[in-house]
């Protein structure tokens, strides 16, 4: 894990820094970048008093294929290699309106499901989003410099309208199933990558519990740091970079008796994008 702070250095060194990460990593903090700190923990709060709910009250939200696949996810729904996960979630993407992909978009039109009560959490996370989305545009950037390329070489038809997904995921405790069945395992999330650009990982302080798998092929703790994003980069970044880049397998073990909150930002292409080497390198 690399540790970056972008707002106090120039360009040329965080394009630098960057590329070491990516190329050595694969994950990297990312430390002033914008975000207001009330916000990132204002979307924590508001994350654990959902998943404080009753049970019956989340699943009013429940995902569904009439929903778009948008919703609430209970414990051991998401699947992970075969693997029920120890989380539960609110799945979000970016809105579809009726047609506006074709027969390709259909599954997924819709609008995000999000609780009555708090009132105020669509707003919020309507906000944040807004926020990462900018800030992974600009991460986005930065690594199309790194790899020799003008700055907007992944914008216009890769990127320039970029589809985005968040997960609202709550990790119980190792004796904390909040009074639902939990499958026969310990792990959070699986070992696997993302499939996109860029994921932005804004995770609960004092929980230790998202591990990546370093070059050496040892799983390595990636603690919260107050203030900071964890970063990673996904598969289609490892196509586009020409495999310059690698994609990095990580997991989530939930070791603590603390239910674990973490709200996770992906950054994708473009919906349309065909996916293809990058023609700058």
């Amino acid at each position: 894990m690399i540790r970056r702070e972008f707002k106090t250095l120039d360009v040329l060194e965080v394009v630098g820094q960057l590329d070491q990460a990516c190329r050595e990593a694969g994950f990297f903090y990312v430390k002033g970048h914008g975000i207001p700190d009330s916000l990132i923990k204002d979307v924590k709060n508001v994350s654990h008093k959902f998943f404080d709910l009753p049970y019956e009250e989340k699943m009013k939200i429940k995902l569904s294929p009439a929903a778009g696949y948008r919703g609430y996810q209970r414990i051991g729904e998401n699947i992970t290699k075969g693997i029920p996960d120890m989380h539960e979630a609110i799945d979000c993407y970016r809105e579809i309106t009726p047609g506006m992909y074709g027969a390709l978009g259909r599954v997924i039109e819709g609008v995000n499901q999000w609780p009555h009560d708090p009132p105020y959490i669509k707003a919020l996370m309507e906000e944040y989003i807004s926020f990462c989305t900018d800030l992974s545009r600009k991460i986005v950037r930065g690594i199309a410099l790194a790899l020799g390329g003008s700055a907007d070489e992944f914008e216009g038809e890769r990127a320039g309208d970029a589809f985005w997904v968040l997960r609202v995921i709550g990790y119980p405790g190792v004796s904390n199933t909040n009074g639902q069945n939990a499958p026969e395992n310990d792990i959070g999330c699986g070992a696997h990558t993302d499939y996109g650009l860029v994921t932005l990982v804004n995770q609960d302080d004092g929980i230790t519990a998202l591990q990546v798998r370093n070059q050496s092929g040892e799983w390595i703790s990636a603690p919260p740091i107050p203030g900071t994003f964890v970063c990673n980069i996904g598969d289609m970044l490892k196509i586009w970079s020409n495999g310059i880049y690698d994609s990095t397998l990580h997991r989530v073990i939930n070791s603590s008796p603390k239910y674990r909150v973490c709200v996770a930002y992906f950054y994708e292409p473009n919906f349309r994008c065909c996916s293809g080497a990058s023609r700058c390198l």
